[in-house]
């Protein structure tokens, strides 16, 4: 008779979702004497996968990409959740908590093009491939000569419709270019305090059931303090500005020894309106510092600004 596996991840089936499940069951697998293969992994179709149509602000935000895994492990199909945190919706299901991070990879966007090496020498009108409202809404304030074209699809997808011709560049998050040993076609790197990265991007978040004790003492070992920190700023930044797949937002973080810093921005599609702020304190209180930042965004823009967003 077959043993119950030491514990099950659930995982979405892009290449990028494969790798970052893989690895978390290796560290797993090495923190507590097991072999891999007693952690089973679980590949699950998730309807933002599905959706190749339209914009994902367009059909319901983040929680596309996780909703299915989430109700997985409500149901207790399985007891571990892998996600990119960029994501993750600013509001978890009941019961449901963001356990542990691993180490953080490269926060900034990578500018990729098959002729041109960095954002400036794109020329005039040319088009510039992105379904991220964020990243279109930077370049619109940067460029506002470039055309924006549609680009859904997981990295490879994106590769190859710049291939193709589809657009000139496109924008790509540079940790997924690196996990996926495609650093090569990266052709320049965009400064993160200039043009601000998703939050939470470039780490890799682990997602279990409240309750489940066993689970997360298993998983304890993996997190990585200061990109904990950083995430706990960054998504409670987030929640209180009630962000989305529909609200072009930014954040970058810088910790040291002793303190965090914060600079976010939330910015009108058209990139033509933006706020801007930062914040500084204490590592430890970075939940509450990006709380009040985003406090301090919400009064600089207004409820008609944010209203705009709602829906």
């Amino acid at each position: 008779m077959q043993s119950a596996p030491f514990l099950r991840i659930g995982t979405r089936g892009s290449l990028l979702a494969l790798y970052q499940a893989h690895l978390v069951q290796r560290l797993l697998a090495e923190a507590h004497g097991v072999p891999t293969a007693t952690i089973e992994i679980i590949t699950i179709s998730t309807s933002g996968d599905r959706l190749t149509d339209r914009p994902l602000s367009e059909a319901g935000g983040k929680g596309l990409f996780s909703k299915e895994i989430e109700a997985a492990l409500m149901a207790g199909a399985i007891d571990i959740g892998v996600h990119s945190s960029k994501d993750m919706a600013s509001e978890l299901p009941p019961g449901l908590v963001l356990a542990a991070f691993l180490e953080r990879e490269d926060v900034r966007d990578a500018f990729v093009s098959l002729a041109y090496p960095t954002l400036a020498d794109l020329p005039q009108g040319a088009r510039l491939g992105s379904s991220s409202i964020r990243r279109a809404a930077q370049m619109r304030r940067a460029r506002p000569d470039l055309s924006i074209v549609p680009f859904r699809g997981n990295v490879d997808t994106r590769l190859a419709k710049l291939e193709a011709g589809v657009a000139d560049a496109t924008l790509l998050a540079a940790a997924g270019l690196h996990r996926l040993e495609k650093a090569n076609r990266v052709s320049s790197y965009l400064d993160p305090a200039v043009f601000l990265p998703a939050p939470a991007q470039g780490a890799i978040g682990l997602e279990i059931r409240g309750d489940d004790a066993r689970t997360g003492g298993f998983i304890a070992p993996l997190n990585h303090g200061p990109t904990a920190m950083a995430i706990a700023a960054e998504r409670a930044l987030l929640a209180t500005l009630d962000g989305s797949c529909r609200t072009p937002i930014g954040a970058f973080t810088e910790l040291n020894e002793v303190s965090c810093t914060l600079s976010a921005e939330i910015l009108s599609p058209s990139g033509e309106t933006w706020f801007r702020d930062s914040i500084s304190g204490p590592r430890d209180a970075a939940a509450r510092l990006g709380a009040d930042l985003g406090e301090r965004l919400k009064e600089a823009a207004g409820p008609a600004f944010l209203a705009a967003f709602k829906g």
